[in-house]
């Protein structure tokens, strides 16, 4: 078990080994998520990965499901 000494204002440093197994950079945010008792720390997601695909298909508009792909594939 890693641990971490609470100082008296209530703030930890998160292990090194930690951070960079979650990716966690300076000015990153963290969230904690208590699940069956048990207090659980993650690397908040501030951008959704989905946001760069946001507006790719804005010029398809109208054209039915089938004719994007099939243009896509080249038929």
């Amino acid at each position: 078990m890693i641990t971490a000494k609470v100082t008296s204002k209530g703030q930890i440093t998160i292990p090194r080994k930690v951070r960079e197994k979650l990716g966690i950079h300076p000015g990153e945010e963290v969230g904690f998520e208590e699940k069956e008792g048990v207090v659980v720390m993650k690397k908040a997601l501030t951008v959704s990965p989905f946001d760069k695909w946001t507006g790719m298909l804005r010029h398809q508009k109208g054209k039915k499901t089938d004719e994007i792909i099939r243009g896509l594939r080249g038929e």
